[in-house]
């Protein structure tokens, strides 16, 4: 009898003795990065927008008339001084697109600069030259310079409908 219970005192030991160590299978999640964005006009995303080079692809194939809708990131060049109406996009290898917001439902902020993500329809035009100067005007261009622009010409154009301003 003395036998059986030490066999069972030991064998109580061992178990509570023995280390278990157990290891909690809890997922990763993964850190997403999330950009801090102004969003003006109608709410977008910046998922799946082009960058402008590929973007430029585009607009190298399409003729006077032709609108593809688009979704495309680049750089503000220059906004509209007097109530930020139009804003021109560095496409890089002095390429730049004009863009107008549609039916004037909103403007850009008079300052804004940085990156952008612009949703809305991608076209090719000709712009009159009564047209290019009021543009010239409205950025603060000198007198001499209005005067100077004395041809239509072909632009790259963009009617955005949503504008996602990069915050800092």
């Amino acid at each position: 009898m003395k036998k059986i219970a030490l066999f069972i005192l030991t064998s109580t030991l061992i178990v509570a003795c023995k280390n278990d160590i157990k290891v909690q299978d809890t997922p990763v999640e993964e850190e997403k990065k999330e950009l801090a964005y102004t969003s003006i006009g109608m709410e977008i995303s910046d998922d799946d927008a082009l960058p402008s080079d590929r973007m430029m692809e585009h607009y190298k194939n399409l003729k006077p008339g032709d609108t593809i809708p688009a979704k495309m990131t680049a750089k503000i060049d220059e906004v509209c001084s007097k109530k930020g109406c139009w804003m021109t996009l560095d496409m890089g290898n002095e390429n730049e697109v004009m863009v107008k917001f549609k039916d004037y439902g909103f403007f850009m902020p008079l300052d804004a600069e940085g990156e952008v993500v612009v949703n809305g329809k991608a076209f090719v035009a000709e712009t009159p030259v009564d047209e290019l100067r009021h543009y010239a005007e409205d950025a603060g261009k000198s007198k001499e310079e209005i005067e100077a622009i004395t041809e239509p010409k072909l632009e790259y154009r963009f009617e955005a409908d949503g504008v996602l301003l990069k915050g800092e």
